[in-house]
């Protein structure tokens, strides 16, 4: 008897644990079981050299979405942003990729007009500037091209 409640006890611990541990995985990957509260838009960029799905999408240092996905449209990267719906955009939004330090993980800036029509869900942003191409910019330079 006495057996019978340890192991039941210790199963009851490791339960919990799991579903702890479960919890946990889902907060710090930053992941979303249901829907969630947020709206897509789409941005076109030359280069989308070393942004990933699921990076972060910014406004003045502060996080407002992910990258959803990343995809190709005839010679130019389509980058699908996952925004929150308290985060409003405006048709003179821009995008830019920027890197965290010098080589850092990329994220997608937003800077946020305040004129034009609200962006709404399936709207693209039009003003976008690709990231800096460290590993252009070196070769570049050894091979005397630079301006």
């Amino acid at each position: 008897m006495e057996k019978a409640k340890l192991e039941l006890v210790v199963g009851v611990f490791v339960l919990i644990g799991l579903v702890c541990l479960g919890y946990l995985s889902i907060k710090l990957g930053k992941l979303e079981l249901i829907g969630g509260q947020f709206y897509e838009v789409e941005a076109e960029f030359d280069s989308v050299s070393g942004l990933k799905p699921g990076a972060a999408v910014e406004i003045a240092g502060v996080e407002v979405g992910r990258v959803k996905a990343i995809k190709l449209k005839e010679d130019r990267g389509v980058v699908t942003l996952s925004i929150r719906n308290d985060v409003k955009l405006f048709s003179d939004t821009m995008a830019s990729i920027k890197t965290r330090g010098i080589i850092g993980e990329k994220f997608v800036s937003l800077s946020p007009g305040g004129g034009g029509e609200p962006l709404h869900a399936g709207s693209k942003i039009r003003d976008t500037e690709s990231g800096l191409n460290l590993e252009e910019l070196v070769s570049q330079y050894i091979h005397g091209k630079v301006n």
